[in-house]
């Protein structure tokens, strides 16, 4: 896409935001320069009716969801940054929807034909109607040939250069962010949207959700928290993929949670500790655990309710680096030592070393103190969320774009379970999970282990180096700069005088005059 039409499109999606008052909301213009509040006031008059209707985080949302894939990943991105926009326009910002208008039956078949390079009838004895569209894909119930129900996820036709047009315009709106307004630098806006970009481009080739269902289901299986449906693979392309279908009811379903028998209080539990299960003990985590994505059937005895999780579109992924800050964070909080969580964030990076550490940890302190010996539902999540998100701004710490799925999800499985279970105290879930990990990798076995891991790790190194032959010396002279006219002149004047030489040489001394021929004596016989 050229940079016009990506301007061009990025102009159409600000004057769809100027005529909802979702640019520069009339709400924050007690805290802005006189400058800023002037544009603002100049911008509302242009809007329109949709400017009266709800917070500025719900005006956003709106217009994101008419705007594309994009708009919308964005926009659930952008919820995770309350330190930035504040609790209450993140939370409204969290509740986007990715809905939209069904494409029809018979294009998905044959996108599904195309891609198989056979007949429907040769995999599916019958292939339904949509039962959910989204922006960049439908769903459609199904069952193969042997009876299992399955569900068959399809591509929007022309998705692909749809999320091409957007990702332009989203970088140059990064782009101008970073040049032109100094607060939105910490936010580090180009490489927050290249997260939310490679993101959409994943989801883009189903061939890959495929492989992360298939990877994340066998995690899974460790724990008893959640599961996978199984993939199909013979229903599997870029542009389609066949799972297993997910019994009970999503929990978007509010008779999912009348189901009897069902133990709200251990479904909630069971969310918050399949999650961290995943991100800890295996580095590998579903980022995208809304409601719409959890189906729980009716418990079975002995066993409870199970939660089959859907939807793989986006996985995170934390190296052993990033698993042991958060492990070791949450063990912190959850023994109220916070001069440790403040020595975590310094060692990792995460707070500028020219912070006091000092005072961080009491800032921690002042933020965890007031959440233990509390019920949970006399704890404002959003109140305690926004302390923590103060503080960061307060510290100068910077958005960590490996992190950005993690602290997506977090938020929005705190929100899942707290929902189902609006007493669900997030630190006592994630007690079992934490000590366990801390048990495993922070024992003093785990700590020998590691060293011998090094060791080994140094002693390899050591003997390729030994095998390998030492590199010859080279030497590199860097050439003094040139002054090109003076070189010129030179080299003008060094080959005239050759020229001339050569000439010279060439051609000899003058030979004196030669006689007339009648002259010329001839000796006599």
């Amino acid at each position: 896409m050229s940079r016009v039409a990506a301007c061009l499109r990025l102009i159409a999606t600000g004057w769809a935001l100027v005529r909802a008052d979702a640019l520069v909301p009339r709400e924050v213009e007690p805290i802005l320069p006189p400058s800023a509040r002037l544009a603002g006031r100049a911008l509302r008059l242009f809007a329109g009716p949709a400017a009266r209707k709800g917070r500025p985080g719900e005006r956003l949302a709106r217009v994101l969801e008419r705007e594309g894939p994009a708009a919308i990943k964005m926009g659930q991105f952008l919820s995770t940054r309350a330190d930035i926009f504040g609790a209450a326009f993140a939370e409204d910002l969290s509740h986007l929807k990715d809905r939209l208008p069904a494409f029809p039956l018979e294009v998905a078949k044959a996108e599904v034909a195309r891609g198989l390079g056979a007949p429907l009838d040769t995999l599916y004895a019958r292939f339904d109607a949509s039962i959910a569209a989204a922006s960049l894909a439908q769903a459609h119930a199904a069952t193969l040939l042997d009876g299992t129900p399955v569900a068959v996820k399809v591509l929007r036709p022309g998705v692909e250069r749809q999320v091409a047009r957007d990702s332009a315009a989203l970088r140059l709106a990064a782009s101008l962010a970073e040049r032109l307004v100094p607060a939105a630098r910490r936010l580090r806006p180009r490489e927050f949207v290249e997260v939310v970009i490679r993101a959409l481009d994943l989801e883009l080739d189903l061939r890959f959700e495929a492989a992360g269902c298939a990877e994340l289901g066998e995690a899974m299986k460790h724990d008893p928290y959640m599961r996978a449906p199984d993939v199909v693979w013979d229903g599997v392309g870029k542009r389609f993929l066949t799972l297993t279908w997910a019994p009970g009811l999503a929990l978007s379903d509010p008779a999912a949670l009348a189901q009897p028998g069902l133990d709200r209080k251990a479904l909630a539990e069971a969310v918050t500790r399949g999650f961290l299960a995943q991100a800890l003990d295996h580095g590998l985590f579903h980022a995208d655990l809304h409601e719409g994505n959890l189906f729980v059937g009716a418990p079975i005895p002995g066993e409870g309710a199970a939660i089959v999780a859907v939807d793989y579109g986006i996985l995170g992924r934390l190296g052993p680096a990033e698993r042991k800050y958060l492990a070791e964070i949450l063990y912190g909080f959850l023994n109220r030592d916070y001069p440790r969580v403040a020595a975590i964030h310094f060692d990792a990076g995460y707070v500028p070393a020219h912070q006091d550490r000092d005072a961080f940890a009491q800032a921690l302190r002042a933020v965890g103190e007031p959440v233990f010996g509390r019920d949970a539902s006399d704890v404002s999540m959003g109140r305690l969320l926004a302390q923590l998100f103060e503080i960061t701004a307060l510290f100068d710490m910077a958005l960590r774009p490996e992190l950005v799925l993690l602290q997506k999800t977090m938020v929005t499985v705190e929100g899942v379970a707290r929902r189902i279970d609006p007493t669900h105290d997030l630190w006592a879930a994630a007690d079992p999970v934490v000590r366990r990990w801390i048990a495993r990798e922070l024992s003093p076995a785990a700590k020998v282990r590691a060293f011998a891991d090094e060791a080994a790790q140094a002693i390899r190194a050591l003997a390729r180096l030994a095998e390998a032959p030492a590199a010859p010396a080279v030497a590199v002279i860097q050439p003094r700069p040139a002054r090109p006219l003076l070189w010129f002149l030179a080299g003008a004047v060094v080959a005239g005088l050759g020229f001339a030489a050569g000439a010279w040489l060439v051609g000899g001394p003058a030979d004196p005059p030669a006689k007339p021929a009648s002259a010329v004596h001839q000796p006599t016989p």
